[in-house]
């Protein structure tokens, strides 16, 4: 009995090896390729029964484990093949260190589109110039140190600041010089936010632009370009293609500017904690002391009064050339008149009856 135990127990012992040896020891007719760097591997071998995977139940979701499996133990067994160090010391985890990756993964979202250049910068590129890079830090001989070349404690100080303030050649020497230099601070600081504005407006102007839907070179036009293209043709007109003919499939209301997007209205019963969120947040703005200041609207506003004085100064200026230039014809002319007047007067007196001015014969 005794030795029937003992083989029981080594036969038991046997297997468990074996299973263990089974589960670290994968066999594939084609080997997988690997890219360890992004702990990637490529199955490239047919599944071992596709009838089973076609269908649904827990045979497909057994076989789709076990299958994904083998191949984690084939990628994790390369991984152990990889040089290992410890981190942080001889106390740390082992790690290993992973390769350059060689397959290239899509991305998940578009690429960024490229910021549009301010208008510095389109007159650099049309002029040539070029941006120099300047170290952030100087040698102040004052202080006797190293000090940043702008902002907070820059060398050689902020001039509004000083205790001393020079009187330029020509200023009223009765002006407050600290005055002028802190009003003169506070107007490049409003000019800077007034251009960053701008930009601001003008980049958004530029990318809220419908581009025009371009169309495949070779005539193979997808459905859903062919129907943006007529979309963007249908609402050219001025109308917004609510007099234009339809297609055989197309709606019957015309499509807008936006897309086909509408207002959204909410529900008169729905969401309370919402409507109590958005009443709250409504008298907390009118309450507020601070305004609410809507960017884009000021900064347009602002640039529109800008172009009208424009305008005004300009239009001004032809009408006073216009004026100078009528004056400066009427006076010959004027002049002209006056002078055939005159000698028709001379030619209507009788010779005798002189005034005195001509010269009197002797008798």
């Amino acid at each position: 009995m005794a030795a029937v135990r003992v083989e029981a127990v080594l036969a038991a012992a046997e297997e468990q090896e074996a299973e263990k040896r089974r589960s670290i020891t994968v066999e594939k007719e084609l080997e997988l390729e690997f890219d360890l760097g992004n702990l990637l591997a490529l199955d490239r071998n047919p599944p071992p029964a596709a009838a089973a995977l076609r269908g649904a139940g827990p045979r497909r979701e057994a076989l789709l484990r076990a299958l994904a499996r083998d191949n984690t133990q084939l990628l994790v067994s390369r991984l152990w093949e990889l040089p290992t160090e410890r981190a942080g010391g001889a106390g740390g985890p082992l790690v290993a260190r992973l390769p350059e990756p060689t397959f290239r993964l899509p991305r998940e979202k578009p690429p960024p589109r490229p910021r549009p250049p301010t208008r510095w910068e389109q007159f650099a590129r049309l002029k040539g110039i070029r941006r120099r890079k300047k170290t952030s830090l100087v040698w102040d001989e004052q202080a006797k140190e190293w000090r940043r070349r702008w902002g907070y404690r820059r060398a050689g100080g902020d001039p509004a600041r000083a205790w001393l303030a020079e009187v330029p050649a020509g200023a009223d020497p009765e002006e407050d010089q600290f005055a002028r230099l802190r009003r003169e601070k506070r107007e490049r600081v409003a000019r800077n936010e007034l251009n960053r504005l701008r930009n601001l407006a003008r980049a958004h102007r530029a990318g809220s632009a419908v581009p025009a839907a371009p169309l495949h070179p070779t005539g193979h036009q997808d459905r859903e370009e062919l129907r943006r293209v007529a979309r963007v043709a249908r609402v050219s007109t001025a109308s917004l293609g609510r007099f234009q003919p339809r297609l055989p499939k197309e709606p019957a209301e015309p499509p807008s500017r936006s897309g086909g997007r509408k207002r959204r209205f909410e529900p008169l019963l729905g969401n309370l904690a919402a409507e109590r969120s958005r009443q709250l947040e409504l008298l907390r703005d009118m309450g507020s002391k601070k305004p609410v200041l809507d960017i884009t609207r000021a900064v347009n506003k602002q640039m529109r009064q800008e172009e009208a004085e424009a305008a005004a100064t300009h239009k001004g200026k032809k009408q006073s050339q216009r004026g100078k230039r009528g004056r400066r014809q009427q006076r010959p002319g004027r002049s002209g008149k006056k002078s055939g007047a005159r000698r028709q007067q001379q030619q209507q007196k009788p010779a005798g009856s002189g005034t005195g001015g001509g010269r009197r014969k002797k008798a």
